[in-house]
């Protein structure tokens, strides 16, 4: 049966940088759930979180498997079969604050994970041959496109998803050819509505920008989004150079407790336990995976492929971006796992599958290349 599932994989063109990255930040995610646990004194989340990678690895092997032009008269497809889940999930009852999931008995599924790689699908469907969108009026139609699961997932509410679609769409569209000039027009303009978005913004979600200005220590309790934000830079700080894992030195629970941590604070659980070199490290391994990543999205002639590939390393990078300038206090906090890092199911099979397929963009046989993955051919943007 193993033998089958990697008959349609040709081995020798598998990346295997890539492969040594997304394992290692797997492992590294698996490190710091370990150690929220011990210091939490939560629930066993490690245990829970080694059956999804488990049930991860044969989703990369059947996104390897599958070329992945397959997908290109499918997007429009996918996209509309993943939409609906976007509006049942609005009926789910509220957790902390937000209906996310959809409550399935034996996991909770989070539409908005699925529907980020199928909006990439979608939308590389509609720009991989067309050429309207290099006119100011063409970008309508992928706005329009962006605009429905956005507000979706913001009436949730949902901001950390619904930030990562805005980022995918431009740099999709960059990658069509779309003309700068128009771009920036429309970074312009949003710019110039921030205010009515601030008006429209929940108090929770003002409450976290207000914070990102105003980080003090808010006691021995719990005290809102201030008090969230001080605590991730403290257990960041209190693995210092090397970590607490090199010293033995255990993580105060009491003055260093952390919500989240083996979530969307899982980054300061691995700084805490390996020290700054362990966080240099796991930034080196997410900017060495994008790179390759982009360089496969440089380097493929065939349109859908290519932007496919942009959409899921901006996605991912993006993400990766916001959740640790969030833990060290440069943004304001929001939802957002850390890729292959983060416990979650939704979130771990998700990108399994983006990354698969990033990976089965570059590997196919016969998938059309420049021969210098650094230069474009003239014709073939």
């Amino acid at each position: 049966m193993m033998a089958n599932v990697f008959a349609g994989i040709p081995i020798r063109r598998v990346p295997w940088l890539m492969v040594l990255c997304v394992f290692a930040l797997v492992a590294l995610g698996l490190a710091g759930i370990q150690r929220a646990d011990v210091t939490n004194d939560g629930p066993d989340v490690f245990s829970k979180q080694v059956t999804w990678v488990l049930m991860a690895l044969p989703v990369v092997f059947v996104a390897l498997s599958i070329p992945y032009r397959f997908w290109k008269p499918l997007g429009y497809v996918a996209f509309g079969c993943s939409l609906p889940l976007l509006i049942v999930v609005l009926f789910m009852a509220k957790r902390g604050g937000a209906r996310c999931w959809i409550q399935l008995g034996f996991f909770d599924l989070q539409p908005s994970e699925i529907v980020k790689l199928t909006f990439i699908l979608a939308l590389a469907q509609y720009l991989m041959y067309r050429e309207n969108h290099r006119r100011l009026a063409g970008l309508v139609a992928p706005f329009l496109i962006t605009a429905v699961p956005l507000v979706l997932i913001l009436i949730e509410p949902d901001l950390g998803s619904a930030m990562l679609f805005v980022p995918v769409l431009f740099a999709m569209l960059f990658a069509a050819g779309a003309r700068t000039r128009h771009l920036l027009c429309v970074v312009l303009l949003g710019m110039s509505l921030s205010p009515l978005f601030w008006t429209k913004m929940s108090a929770e979600q003002k409450s976290r920008v207000v914070a990102l200005f105003t980080q003090v220590d808010g006691g021995p309790n719990p005290n809102g989004d201030r008090w969230h934000q001080h605590q991730s830079k403290l257990v960041i700080a209190l693995g210092g150079a090397t970590g607490s894992e090199s010293s033995g030195r255990l993580l105060d629970e009491d003055a260093y407790r952390l919500f989240a941590a083996q979530t969307d604070f899982v980054f300061c659980m691995v700084a805490e336990r390996w020290g700054l070199l362990g966080g240099a490290l796991t930034l080196a391994i997410y900017l060495t995976l994008f790179a390759r990543g982009l360089m496969i999205a440089h380097a493929t002639r065939e349109p859908f492929g290519r932007l496919v590939a942009v959409g899921i390393v901006t996605l991912l990078a993006t993400q990766t971006v916001i959740n640790t300038a969030m833990t060290v206090g440069l943004l304001p906090v929001v939802g957002i796992t850390l890729p292959l890092m983060s416990y979650g199911g939704s979130s771990l099979i998700m990108t399994a599958a983006a990354l698969g397929l990033l990976m089965n963009v570059g590997m196919r046989p016969g998938y059309e290349m420049t021969p210098d993955p650094f230069r474009f051919e003239p014709g073939t943007a």
